[in-house]
C-alpha cells in the first residue's frame, strides 16, 4: 500500500480493508467548479479508484478566486481537462474520466448505474433534481450540496434515503446565482470539502449513517445547522425534466424566454410566453398529449408548469436549457 494513506488507514474507521473499499470505489462528481474543486482533490488524495468529472464549462478568470484547482495557464481549458492533468499529478493511482459535456435527463441514468456514489457539485436546481430522479431510480446515494453569497447546505440522499425531492419538493421562486448575488470562495470549499467528507463516510461504510442527513452552515454568523428527513415521503406526480431530444412532433412546446433573452428557439414550432401570461391565467391553451416548458434554468418553466396544474393541465415536462 502506498505511503501517502498511512495516515488515514491507521484509523480504526479506515484501516487497510476501507483503504481497500476506496481504491475500488468509483465516484461521479457532477461539476468541476468551486464545489467540485474541493471534492475532487480530497476523493483523489483519498485515493478513490475512479473518478468520473462532468463539466461542459471552461476555465474563465472570474473561477480562480473559488477554483484553486486551476491556474491561470488553465484559462479558456475545459475544466474536465485542466482538472484531470491537476489531479493526475497529485495522484496518479486513481483513474479519472473526463466528460467536457452537460448533465442531461439522457446520460444521468447511466452515470447514476456506473457509479457507487454520485456528487452534485453542480450548483443547478434543474441538474440536481435529474441526478435525484436517476440515483433514485438506480438506489445509487446522491451528496448534494449548494452555496449562495454566505451560506449553504448539504445533504445525503437516495441510495435507501428519501431523494432530493422529497426533502425539497418545490423548486424556488427564482434562482439565484455567484455571478448575480455573489460567493466567499472559502464558503464553497467547506462545503465542497463536507461533501468530500459524506462521501467517503458512504464509501467506508461509517456508523451512524450519512443517508438522510442535512447540514447547513451560515458563514456570516457561523451558526452550523441540520436536520434529518428520514421520514420524508416522496412527492407524488412529480414534475420531471426531460432533454431536447425527447421533445416529440406532438408536444405543444412553451418557450418561456424572451426574444431579446433568446432570439431563436431550439424549438420551431415553440410557442413564446412569459411566465407572467401563464400565471395570470393567459392564454387558453390548445389540447396537446404532453405541454413541454422551458427556459434557461428551470425555475420558469417549474412555476409556469404549477400554474397550468392548477388549470386541470396533466402531462407537463421541463426542459433547462442552460446558458
Amino acid at each position: 500500500m502506498s505511503n501517502r494513506y498511512l495516515r488515514q488507514v491507521v484509523l480504526p474507521e479506515v484501516g487497510e480493508g476501507g483503504q481497500a473499499r476506496l481504491a475500488a470505489a468509483s465516484v461521479a462528481v457532477i461539476g468541476a467548479g468551486g464545489l467540485g474543486c474541493a471534492v475532487l482533490e480530497y476523493l483523489t488524495a483519498a485515493g478513490i479508484g475512479r473518478l468520473t468529472i462532468v463539466d461542459h464549462d471552461s476555465v474563465e478568470e472570474s473561477n480562480l478566486h473559488r477554483q484553486p484547482l486551476y491556474r491561470m495557464s488553465d484559462l479558456g481549458a475545459r475544466k474536465v481537462e485542466a482538472a484531470r492533468g491537476a489531479l493526475g499529478a497529485l495522484n496518479p493511482e486513481v483513474r479519472i474520466e473526463a466528460l467536457p459535456e452537460r448533465l442531461t435527463p439522457v446520460n444521468a441514468p447511466a452515470l447514476a448505474a456506473g457509479a457507487d456514489v454520485v456528487v452534485d457539485a453542480a450548483d443547478s436546481f434543474a441538474t440536481t433534481y435529474v441526478l435525484s430522479d436517476a440515483c433514485l431510480r438506480a438506489g445509487k446515494p446522491l451528496v448534494s450540496a449548494s452555496v449562495l453569497a454566505l451560506s449553504g447546505y448539504v445533504g445525503a440522499f437516495c441510495g435507501g434515503a428519501p431523494s432530493y425531492r422529497a426533502v425539497f419538493p418545490e423548486l424556488p421562486r427564482q434562482a439565484g446565482s455567484c455571478a448575480e448575488s455573489g460567493v466567499l470562495g472559502t464558503a464553497v470549499g467547506v462545503m465542497g470539502t463536507l461533501q468530500a467528507h459524506l462521501t467517503l463516510a458512504l464509501l467506508l461504510e461509517l456508523a451512524p449513517t450519512v443517508l438522510g442527513r442535512l447540514i447547513s452552515v451560515d458563514f456570516r454568523t457561523l451558526h452550523v445547522g441540520g436536520f434529518s428527513f428520514r421520514g420524508a415521503a416522496e412527492p407524488p406526480d412529480p414534475l420531471t425534466f426531460i432533454a431536447p431530444a425527447e421533445v416529440g412532433a406532438a408536444d405543444l412546446v412553451i418557450d418561456l424566454r424572451g426574444h431579446d433573452e433568446a432570439p431563436v428557439s431550439p424549438f420551431p414550432s415553440a410557442r413564446r410566453l412569459s411566465l407572467e401570461e401563464l400565471e395570470k391565467g393567459a392564454p387558453v391553451l390548445p389540447p396537446a398529449p404532453r405541454i413541454v416548458l422551458c427556459c434557461r434554468t428551470g425555475v420558469r418553466a417549474w412555476r409556469a408548469a404549477r400554474a397550468l396544474a392548477a388549470r386541470g393541465h396533466k402531462n407537463l415536462a421541463l426542459i433547462a436549457l442552460g446558458g
